[in-house]
This record gives C-alpha cells, sequence and structure tokens, in this order.
C-alpha cells in the first residue's frame, strides 16, 4: 500500500504541477499533507515536516543569501562584460547564445554546487534571453542537463555517496567513467545546438547594436504615448499642472532604462538593466574589489574552509556593506531582490514537506524496495545494466541519500551474488543524473526557475526528455568502452 501511495503521491504532484492546477509550492504542501493522512500517519505529520524543514534549512539559507550576493554583484555591474562579451561575440544568434548557455554552465559546474551554477548561469545569459525574446524554458533546459552531467564530478555529491556506500575510492568510480561522461557532455552541446538553431530560425540574427536600438525606440514610442495621453487629460486650462506631468512623465520613461521592451512582462526585472551602463547601482570603481571577492568565496566553497551557507551570509553581508554603504541604499538592494528570495526559498521550504512525509511515512523505502525485488532472477549477470537504467527513475523520484544510500548496496549486493563488480554498479548509479537535476526534490532546481521566472511544469516538459536521453547516451557508452 505505502509503495502505490508513494507513487501516486508523485504522479499526482507532477500532473498537477505540469497541467498548472497548482502552483508547485501550493502542490508541494498539500498533496504530500493530504496522502500523509490517507497513509494513516497524519498525527505525525507536523514530526515529518519539522524533520524536512530542519533538514533542509541550511540549505534555504545557502540559497536566500545568494540570491542577494549575485543580485548584487548584477547591480554593481560584475557580469556586464560578461553579459556584453557574449553578446557581442554572438552577434545576438540565439545559435550561439544557447551553446554558450551550455559551455558556461558546464565550466561552472566545476565548483560541485548546482545552487551556484544555476545562480551564475541565469545571472549572466538571462538579460540575454529577454533581450531577444528566446525561449527561457531553453536556458533553464540546457543548464539544467549540462549541470546534471557535470554533477558526476567526484566532489559534486553522488559520486562520494556511491563511494561511502559501498566502501570504494571515489576516483576508481569516477576516473573511468570520464570517456562516457564526455560523451554525454559531448551530446548535450549537440543539443544546444540544434536548439539554438530552430530558436535563430524563429528570431533571426541581430547585433548588440540592433537589440539596442529596437529597445531605444520602443521606450521613446512610449514615451510619446505617456506624453500625449498626459497633454490631452490636462487640458489648455491646466497648462502649467500639464507641463509638470510630461515632466513626470519624462522621468519615469528615464527611470525604466534598461528594462524589458514589454512594460507588462516583468518591468520592474532589475536583471534586465544589465545592458544599461548608466544604472545607479554601478560600481565601477570596486569592479576589481567585487571580482575578487567573489574568486574567493567560490575558492573557499570547492576548498570547504566554511559552510557553504556561512560563506554567503558572510559574502552577502561584505558585498551590500561595502558597495552600499548608506542604509537606505542597502534597504533599496535588499526589496529588489526579495521577490526572487522569497520566490526559492519559500519553493525550499516547501519541498521540506514533501520530502518529510515521503521518508517519514516510509513510501521511499517501500518505492525502493518493490522496485528492487521486482527485478527477475535472470538479470543478475547483468546487474549493472539494470542498475543504470534504475538510476533514471530512482533519482528522479526520491533523493540522492535515498537512492545511494538506500537503495545502491541492495543493487551492489545483488550483482555481486552473479560476480558483477561494485565498481561497475556504482558506475551505472551515476548516469541518472543528468535527470536528478530536474527532480522536484532537488532545491537548486527551484534556484533555477525561480531565477529564470520559469513555471516547474513547462521546465519539467520541455527537459525531462532530453534529460533522459542524455543519461540513456551515457549509459549506452559506458557499455560500448567496457567501462560498465
Amino acid at each position: 500500500m505505502l509503495t502505490i501511495l508513494g507513487f501516486a503521491m508523485i504522479a499526482t504532484f507532477l500532473v498537477l504541477i505540469m497541467m498548472k492546477k497548482m502552483s508547485p509550492i501550493a502542490a508541494l504542501v498539500l498533496i504530500p499533507a493530504l496522502f500523509c493522512v490517507f497513509v494513516g500517519k497524519g498525527a505525525k505529520l507536523g514530526d515529518y515536516v519539522i524533520e524536512g524543514v530542519g533538514n533542509l534549512a541550511p540549505t534555504a539559507a545557502m540559497l536566500m543569501f545568494a540570491i542577494v550576493y549575485f543580485g548584487l554583484m548584477i547591480d554593481v555591474g560584475l557580469f556586464d562584460p560578461i553579459v556584453r562579451g557574449i553578446l557581442k561575440f554572438c552577434k545576438a544568434d540565439p545559435l550561439r547564445i544557447v551553446i554558450g548557455t551550455a559551455l558556461l554552465a558546464a565550466i561552472v559546474s566545476l565548483d560541485g554546487d548546482g545552487s551556484t551554477t544555476f545562480m551564475i548561469t541565469v545571472s549572466a545569459m538571462y538579460p540575454l534571453y529577454k533581450r531577444l525574446k528566446m525561449s527561457l524554458v531553453v536556458m533553464t533546459g540546457v543548464a539544467a542537463t549540462a549541470n546534471g552531467v557535470m554533477n558526476t564530478l567526484p566532489w559534486g555529491g553522488p559520486t562520494a555517496r556511491a563511494a561511502t556506500a559501498l566502501k570504494l575510492d571515489a576516483g576508481d568510480i569516477f576516473v573511468p567513467m570520464i570517456p562516457a561522461l564526455a560523451v554525454g557532455l559531448l551530446f548535450v552541446f549537440v543539443l544546444a545546438y540544434f536548439l539554438g538553431l530552430r530558436e535563430r530560425k524563429r528570431l533571426g540574427v541581430l547585433s548588440l547594436d540592433d537589440v539596442l536600438e529596437q529597445d531605444k525606440i520602443l521606450k521613446d514610442e512610449e514615451q510619446e504615448q505617456s506624453e500625449e495621453t498626459v497633454l490631452v487629460g490636462a487640458g489648455a486650462s491646466a497648462a502649467g499642472s500639464g507641463d509638470d506631468k510630461v515632466r513626470t512623465a519624462k522621468t519615469t520613461g528615464a527611470a525604466g532604462s534598461g528594462t524589458d521592451a514589454d512594460p507588462a512582462d516583468d518591468a520592474d526585472d532589475v536583471r534586465l538593466q544589465g545592458l544599461d551602463p548608466n544604472r545607479p547601482t554601478l560600481r565601477p570603481k570596486l569592479y576589481w574589489f567585487n571580482a575578487l571577492l567573489t574568486v574567493t568565496l567560490l575558492t573557499a566553497m570547492i576548498m570547504e574552509w566554511l559552510p557553504i551557507p556561512v560563506l554567503f551570509i558572510l559574502g552577502a553581508a561584505l558585498a551590500l556593506t561595502v558597495n552600499f554603504p548608506h542604509i537606505p541604499d542597502q534597504k533599496a538592494r535588499l526589496a529588489a531582490h526579495a521577490d526572487n528570495v522569497l520566490n526559492v526559498s519559500g519553493m525550499v521550504f516547501a519541498a521540506a514537506v514533501f520530502t518529510g512525509v515521503l521518508q517519514g511515512t516510509g513510501m521511499v523505502d517501500s518505492m525502493a524496495k518493490w522496485i528492487v525485488d521486482g527485478i527477475p532472477e535472470g538479470m543478475g549477470p547483468h546487474m549493472a545494466l539494470v542498475t543504470g537504467f534504475l538510476s533514471l527513475p530512482l533519482t528522479y523520484f526520491m533523493s540522492n541519500d535515498g537512492f545511494y544510500f538506500g537503495v545502491l548496496p541492495v543493487l551492489a549486493e545483488a550483482g555481486a551474488a552473479h560476480g558483477v563488480s561494485p565498481l561497475e554498479i556504482a558506475r551505472a548509479s551515476l548516469v541518472g543524473q543528468p535527470l536528478h537535476m530536474s527532480s522536484p526534490l532537488v532545491p537548486a532546481v527551484y534556484v533555477l526557475v525561480g531565477m529564470a521566472k520559469v513555471e516547474f511544469g513547462d521546465h519539467t516538459r520541455f527537459v525531462v526528455k532530453w534529460a533522459a536521453v542524455t543519461s540513456l547516451i551515457i549509459l549506452g557508452a559506458g557499455i560500448l568502452m567496457g567501462i560498465i
């Protein structure tokens, strides 16, 4: 019964958000609460939720302050040279921009943290996609899939978990897998090429000057329309008052410089000011300080000098104090990024309800046991292949901890009984990571869709098929190369 209810809960959640019948936050909270009652453990719902929140609280704190930090870096212009450089190099070509998204996500993924990868990638690429009216789902899909391949790095999490669970050396697991993972990453770039080609056919190719000129023309037209409306409404008898209103309209139009051309679409999104060289938040004299601070922060993360939440708390406080020493300016910057902080942190805490119920009621364990018990006896000698296939749904429907510490040892034991090496089982277990990175149980994916302002259901519909294909290509390459 637990198995059926577990799969039913996950399926209900996915269907409702993909059909946009519920928001992800509401679905993450209400659906597990309802199924907790169905299981007959409604009285323990509070315990499950508190435990889930406690487990994810450090992640939520990290994301909150990381969003503030990278938001400040956008405000002060740290990423402006990257944005302008990419746009000039790509000549506003959607094909090159999508490939650039995959490349940037893959490179930044070297730090081993998915949340940071998505924050940096979206921060740099979002203005380009919005300016050219490209599909934001393409950006989130390509970034998530590229990061999923790179998430197999020994310091990224899954490899370390597999090594710990099976008492193996992480290097022995990862190093032989590099050729297969390289094939998977190559496929991501091929995918980016074809998705970019589709965007190019839809939008064409522009230059940076064309993009900025179009924005200028649209803003001038909006300003003229605003002025005409004010003049008509004021009347001749109120000419002096009308002049004041005209001046107000002009001031408002200037303040909107750098926002998206469509005022109804993200008109207040400060990230779209990334191409405006005159915005008041720029701090050109502090550019190298901010660059050094960012490099130091990422280095400290990789070297694990301090816990990641602590690093971002300190980094955000330091960046805010140095770049905006006056308290009113600090309040204004925090308010500007409050929307992103609330969306992402709210999503993480809501996900804590989902994971808390899934694990606390025992549904995860029951689902895993049912799947493992369902493996035919004749598949024993092919347990590595079985593990590779199972890694796709299992790492999507449960956390990495649940899969690697709960399921993988059972699969390895079954394989050992038929002469299959634990190393092969461990390597095969990594192939599902491209799909795992878009799982609703991964907090980082909410950073990605939240900052990109993409509906989670839209992202899921787009990325699942491509991520699954990427995983299967890695598995196939591993088998053909004799790695798995």
